[in-house]
């Protein structure tokens, strides 16, 4: 699937909007861009249409070599994050174009990509919802998952048994989102509701896929 608008941005923080007939919406903060294109995937050549926008300008020491190097293939400058986006067409794109805020209006429905807020590592109790065993008559089985296999047949553990692992940092995807404010000025997007990640973490908002309306 493809889409035309896209970016990448930064998460800032959660505040409420207020729109114009006085009602109230939580949003997320995102400061998003500048982004510059950096490169170009033709089907013609790759198999496949995108473009490879680059986020936050880095230092070369910073970079490594072969990213350095197609940059300055590419005539752009190295950058610490670049991902690629589909899109139908590359008409309107070229390899230096820089994209902000002003791509996008108020109203659009939009995909955001993040990254979760890690949680370290959960018990069972936490990241599955198991319930506890007794405190009392010598129970030894508090916040212990139990019995996970089996005595004699078949004598392992099944795959997938749910047990304690390392919570959150994982991709995350809201779909269908509602951008309520563009400040161009600023660069900076108010998109409707919650956003995964934490302060600072770095966000992709693209135009939504399978789009669905909102209510206002």
């Amino acid at each position: 699937m493809t889409q035309n608008k896209f970016l990448l941005a930064r998460k800032k923080g959660m505040t409420q909007f207020f729109r114009e007939d006085g009602s109230v919406v939580p949003v997320t903060v995102l400061e998003a861009g500048p982004c510059t294109v950096t490169g170009l995937r033709e089907p013609e050549r790759d198999g496949y249409s995108a473009v490879q926008v680059g986020f936050i300008p880095a230092r070369d020491k910073h970079v490594n070599k072969p990213q350095l190097v197609a940059a300055e293939k590419a005539g752009v400058k190295a950058h610490r994050v670049l991902r690629e986006f589909r899109v139908p067409e590359l008409n309107g794109y070229e390899v230096g174009q820089e994209l902000n805020s002003s791509v996008f209006e108020v109203g659009d429905i939009v995909d955001v990509v993040g990254t979760s807020k890690g949680r370290g590592f959960a018990g069972t109790i936490k990241a599955h919802n198991f319930a506890r065993g007794n405190e009392t008559h010598g129970c030894m089985n508090v916040r212990r998952p139990g019995s996970i296999g089996q005595c004699a047949y078949p004598g392992r553990v099944f795959k997938g048994q749910r047990m304690g692992k390392h919570l959150g940092a994982a991709r995350r995807t809201v779909k269908n989102l509602v951008i309520e404010s563009v400040d161009a000025e600023k660069g900076l997007l108010l998109v409707r509701g919650g956003i995964p990640g934490p302060p600072n973490g770095l966000i992709q908002v693209a135009a939504a896929k399978t789009p669905k309306p909102r209510r206002k």
